[in-house]
Formats: C-alpha cells, structure tokens, sequence
C-alpha cells in the first residue's frame, strides 16, 4: 500500500526501480498489479478481487493507494495471513497505531519482512511457521496459553 500522500513521486519510482531498471539489466520485470487509483498514476495490470489475498512467490506486486494508516490497517486485516506485516513511516504515533492494530505473529517498522526466520529470531532452525495463536496440544496451563507477537522496529534494514 501506498499512501496517496507521496503517490505521485513513489509510483513512479517504484515502477522505475521494480520494472525499467530490471529489464535494462536483463532481469526479470517486476509486473505490478494496481488498484484503479495507483493505475492512473503508472503502467501495470489491473489488480484482480484475490490478488491482495496472494502471496505470488513470483516477481509480482499488488499495488494499493490508501489515504490514511486506519484505511490500511482495515485493508490489512481484511487480507492479511497473520505471519508478517510492515510500514514504512517516519512518524512514531502512525508506527504505534500500526504496531497495535496489526494482528500478525511479526509486525515491522522501517525494516524488511524477510527478517521473519526461527534463526534471526535467534529460535534456531526454522522447522514451520504457524500464523495461529494456540499451538499446544492435550493439557494446557497458563504458559501454553500465551502466544507472541514480535515487534520489530529498523530504520530501512533489509535482509
């Protein structure tokens, strides 16, 4: 998502970086599949009604202009798989509000998602990943009632 407050200079940017830059190095493009909004803005496919509920694994990127944190944060929790979520911002009350609303096993300020790995956690050796909050089986006290949400807070770490 981006917000419509810097539209006009990142959407450009973004396709610039993701998709021009990419074919002048002979690698694969970036496509972008973009809401009506960032489509008047750049190039792209229109995004379709399951591409925001996707995770592609490929070299593709659904694009969303939003015009406020809340509006994110609802179309977040609408789609979201509860692993991992990030905002990139610069104001500390629009990074709390993204922290606290966003229910995902990792939120992220200005840092990489890919960070989201059992041995950067410092876990050891990533045997799965569950997005669900109660993993214990048969008996459970209070300790296998509990559940984490890591917040990660960066200042633009990239993995």
């Amino acid at each position: 998502m981006v917000h419509s407050s810097v539209e006009n200079e990142f959407l450009p940017l973004l396709k610039s970086k993701l998709v021009d830059e990419r074919v002048a190095a002979g690698l694969t493009p970036v496509e972008l599949r973009l809401d009506e909004r960032a489509a008047q803005m750049i190039p792209g496919t229109p995004a379709g009604p399951d591409d925001f509920d996707t995770e592609f694994l490929d070299y593709i990127l659904a694009v969303k202009v939003v015009d406020s944190v809340e509006e994110a944060i609802a179309h977040i929790s609408a789609h979201t798989t509860h692993h991992s979520e990030a905002i990139v911002t610069d104001d500390p009350a629009t990074a709390d509000l993204f922290t606290l609303s966003i229910d995902a096993a990792a939120v992220y300020v200005n840092a990489s998602t890919r960070f989201t790995d059992g041995g950067e956690f410092g876990l050891g050796c990533e045997m799965g990943i569950s997005t669900q909050k109660l993993h214990a089986r048969g008996p459970m006290g209070l300790e296998e009632l509990n559940t984490y949400k890591y917040l990660i807070r960066g200042s633009g770490h990239i993995r």
